[in-house]
């Protein structure tokens, strides 16, 4: 596990005792919403094209090792139990095998919320990532139709999932954001509260500014925090990631959608999901990400 690059940042956070089960604070809202339960009430799944080394699916499914392009499984349909539960110590734990690439969709779009729940790594990976890190993401302000960016997931904005990158961001099917980075060695983007240059648009992925993930199989504790068309992702209550002015494909202010877990070739578990509406970014944190008012930024 790599130290943080932003040693700063993070022992500030740490430092300040803010985690994301610290008492509300203001311009939190009344009422939390636990959006795990057994049978997955909150939730529909939609499945992407099998890779070609997937057994057991039934006759005629569409099978590639291009699994980005040709004909997906399609919504609540799930013949491989990609996305199930199981109970452990009382709690429901979602399990994702990876086996095929998908989403889990909250039924309903959300804006302005903190969302935390708990992560970890399973053992097993899949085609086309075999060799590849672990990857998996939050993808929030989903909107559109399924299948948007690879057949698979819906125009998005992604904190990502992956071993040693979590809280990076990218940004699927044509939306934007802007945010504030340095570059590093090969035109390696790394978000930077503190950099001289000003907060613009970026494409493609943006790296987190730390590495806070905790040993493999252990749980992480991820955050995101949405106001408006802004936001700041965390892992372990440091500071990764802010992002301001999100837009749509067609320039459109990106402000709510749906929420998105991914499977991604990779083996994982969450649990404790909640989303508590917020009005405004705790003050704190909104000062270590750089942003001043709840939807803007130091631009």
């Amino acid at each position: 596990m790599k130290l943080p690059r932003t040693l700063l940042l993070a022992s500030g956070l740490l430092a300040s005792g803010l985690f994301a089960q610290t008492p509300a604070s203001p311009g939190t809202a009344a009422g939390s919403t636990n959006l795990l339960d057994a049978s997955l009430s909150q939730w529909e799944v939609f499945i992407g094209v099998p890779h070609a080394s997937v057994t057991g699916l039934p006759a005629g499914t569409f099978q590639a090792t291009d699994v980005t392009k040709g004909t997906p499984l399609g919504l609540n349909h799930d013949p491989k139990k990609v996305f199930s539960t199981f109970s452990e110590n009382g709690a429901t734990v979602l399990h994702i095998s990876g086996e095929i690439y998908g989403g889990l969709t909250t039924k309903k779009e959300y804006a302005n919320y903190h969302l935390s729940m708990d992560f970890k790594w399973g053992d097993r990976k899949w085609e086309p990532r075999l060799n590849q890190k672990r990857d998996s993401g939050i993808l929030y302000h989903c909107h559109g139709e399924h299948g948007a960016f690879w057949q698979v997931w819906m125009s998005c904005l992604e904190a990502q999932v992956q071993e040693t990158d979590l809280g990076d961001i990218h940004l699927l099917a044509g939306t934007k954001a802007k945010s504030r980075f340095r570059i590093v060695g090969e035109k390696k983007n790394i978000f930077d509260p503190q950099s001289p240059t000003p907060w613009g648009y970026w494409t493609g992925h943006l790296s987190a500014s730390a590495e806070p993930d905790r040993p493999h199989a252990e749980w992480n504790h991820l955050e995101i925090y949405v106001v408006g068309d802004s936001a700041i992702h965390l892992a372990n209550g440091v500071v990764l990631m802010a992002i301001t002015e999100a837009l749509d494909k067609n320039g459109n202010p990106l402000k709510s959608g749906r929420i998105q877990l991914q499977s991604e070739a990779a083996e994982c578990f969450y649990r404790n999901i909640r989303l508590t509406p917020i009005t405004a970014f705790p003050p704190d944190l909104a000062a270590q990400a750089g942003l001043t008012t709840p939807a803007g930024a130091n631009k």
